[in-house]
């Protein structure tokens, strides 16, 4: 009986130790290996690879490096090639959505640029009709008006014109040939004695307070315009450099598991957690994200220097105001010719006078004029509010385009919300259980996905967030009418800011990816028990134990 049943023992053993270690499976299930690579070889000469060195069936995955090890379709060689392509799709639809929001920078500037100018122009043209009155002293110093007009184009160009300074110039200038123009033709009036003339602008108020209200007006106008489309030329310069910035490499390998190590494990068919997609993409675009606090407060200024436009005096009025102001200084002047020339004889003296003696105003300055120019056409305020209205709305749309950017590579990417337990969670197929992680490189720190140094921001990034900042400055400066410089920002750039990590708190904490233990049945056909073979013998001598009792 006993050798019956120790016969009986050694029969049974083998399945008892199948049973217990697992490692008797169904045919088929033990490596994989007849599975078929066929969906894999048609999707990777697909994406422009040759099939050299593609297994035709599956093989052990002990040689992955990026995706989950596992009976495989891929080869190492496959897995670098994937892995780049991934990156260079990603960067393409960062640098896709980047050409999209220089566009519509580049829209904005084309409309506000062609309806100021075409302002500019239309108070150029007027010049004429409204300054006729003044006879020869406008038709013989047409140049002067068109240099005024000259330099306030090239100052809302960029050109480096201090604006106070050349409308001070212009109003002497005028008060110079205005002075000129009503004296007697037997006086002599040599240029000395017309600069002192001219330096009586300040002190005697010749025009009235007309340069002055106009000077103001004026300077406030041009440098609010001048400002906002540098602004925009701005932000679209740095949307076309941070679009630029390559992906480092361990955002490389998270896209990799990310994109196409589903289909290295044969889950070509299943998108990722939309969760999981959204950490990976927080972590490789940390740096850009630190860009949406500057961001939004420039384009915050940009729309409040917009809906200046249309404050009283609108910009409409003060462009197409100024001839008018032009005809009403020297009309005022005129007017008051005599008590202005008694006191410039106090002040510079008597001209020599080989006649008569003191200038005396031609009869024909004495005519009144009613002019009506002074409101714009009513279709052009009209005009003026649908300009700022649309500028408004659209750099609104423009606010939280750095952290709404993963979002939208999220979207072209992932699984919708409805499949979430039956999609990529960097594994297998089943739900993505890590949380989301914040905006900005700070809040990386314990990223499951993406392991990046938070001590060490992307200085390229940390010098456009240094431009956006200088800009918003220069825009808010020019909202309380101060001239703005737009000399090329050579400040200092530290990187320090947002997203450094200062003490010891960065020390890194990484917290398991999963608070169970994922599905392990990813391929048909893999084994489903993994036991650790120090733990063989134990068993074993456990089962032997057990069969003796």
């Amino acid at each position: 009986m006993r050798s019956q049943a120790a016969e009986g023992l050694k029969m049974r053993l083998p399945v008892l130790v199948c049973a217990v270690v697992g490692f008797c499976a169904a045919p088929g299930l033990v490596s994989g290996a007849d599975r078929s690579c066929g969906d894999l070889r048609q999707f990777y000469t697909g994406k422009g690879f040759t099939l050299e060195g593609v297994p035709q069936t599956e093989i052990s995955g002990e040689h992955l490096r990026m995706c989950p090890q596992g009976p495989t379709c891929c080869t190492s060689s496959m897995e670098e090639n994937l892995a780049s392509l991934s990156t260079q799709e990603t960067e393409g639809l960062i640098r896709e959505a980047g050409r999209s929001l220089q566009a519509s920078f580049n829209s904005l500037h084309r409309s506000f640029d062609n309806y100021f100018t075409e302002l500019h122009g239309q108070s150029e043209r007027s010049l004429q009709e409204v300054l006729s009155p003044l006879g020869s002293l406008y038709s013989q110093n047409s140049p002067l008006f068109a240099e005024l007009y000259s330099d306030l184009r090239q100052y809302y160009r960029g050109v480096a014109l201090n604006l106070d300074e050349n409308l001070s110039d212009f109003w002497s200038q005028l008060l110079e040939r205005t002075f000129k123009a009503s004296a007697s033709t037997d006086v002599s009036l040599s240029e000395d004695y017309l600069e002192c003339v001219a330096k009586q602008q300040e002190t005697l108020r010749p025009f009235g307070d007309i340069p002055r209200d106009m000077k103001t007006k004026v300077i406030r106008s041009f440098v609010t315009a001048r400002s906002f489309v540098q602004g925009l030329l701005v932000s679209a310069d740095v949307v076309n450099k941070v679009s630029q910035v390559a992906f480092a490499e361990e955002c490389s390998k998270a896209l990799m598991k990310l994109v196409y190590c589903p289909y290295c494990r044969g889950f070509g068919s299943v998108k990722p957690c939309s969760n999981y997609c959204s950490n990976v993409m927080k972590g490789c675009l940390a740096n850009q994200a630190d860009l949406d606090p500057v961001w939004q407060e420039l384009i915050d200024t940009m729309i409040q220097v917009a809906s200046s436009f249309s404050t009283e005096p609108s910009l409409d009025v003060v462009l197409s105001s100024i001839p008018v102001q032009i005809y009403e200084a020297v009309h005022y002047l005129q007017e008051n010719m005599e008590t202005f020339t008694a006191k410039v004889f106090q002040t510079c003296g008597t001209p020599s006078e080989p006649g008569t003696g003191s200038p005396a105003v031609h009869e024909q300055k004495k005519k009144s004029s009613s002019l009506t120019q002074n409101k714009p056409n009513p279709t052009v305020g009209l005009r003026l509010e649908m300009q700022v209205t649309d500028l408004s709305n659209k750099l609104r749309e423009m606010r939280q385009y750095w952290i709404q950017l993963p979002v939208a590579l999220c979207s072209k990417l992932s699984a919708g919300s409805t499949s979430q337990d039956n999609c990529w969670n960097g594994i297998t197929k089943a739900r993505y259980l890590p949380g989301v992680m914040g905006d900005g490189l700070a809040s990386q720190i314990n990223n499951p996905e993406v392991e990046l140094d938070i001590t060490k921001p992307i200085m390229k990034i940390r010098q456009q967030i240094m431009q956006l900042k200088i800009m918003s400055n220069r825009l808010k400066d020019a909202l309380e009418g101060n001239d703005v410089d737009f000399q090329d920002a050579s400040e200092d750039i530290s990187g320090s800011g947002s997203g450094m990590c200062l003490s010891a708190q960065c020390a890194r904490n990484r917290p398991g990816l999963y608070a169970y233990a994922p599905e392990t049945n990813p391929v048909a056909g893999a084994a489903t028990v993994n036991i650790s073979v120090f733990n063989l013998p134990l068993l074993l001598l456990f089962t032997l134990l057990l069969l003796q009792r």
